[in-house]
């Protein structure tokens, strides 16, 4: 069971790294209530590292893509 869990993970963070690999290079995304701003190279090595800006961002683009995926995202 634990090894379908690190499996999934390892999905998922591999998905988010394609995503940011995808936003274009001279764009920032700012996170937290700081205003630091992160290109997406920055946001890779959060998400290998797995810290918690890693974390944040793994949650950002799955709610996102949960949101696409069930409408939300569609103008009525």
């Amino acid at each position: 069971m634990a090894e379908q869990k690190d499996s999934l993970d390892e999905d998922i963070r591999q998905l988010v790294i394609e995503r940011l690999k995808a936003m274009p290079s001279d764009k920032k995304i700012s996170i937290g209530a700081d205003g630091s701003s992160f290109t997406s190279d920055q946001l890779i090595s959060h998400v290998k590292e797995g810290d918690e800006i890693g974390k944040k961002i793994i949650d950002v683009q799955m709610s996102y893509l949960q949101a696409l995926k069930t409408g939300a995202l569609l103008d009525e």
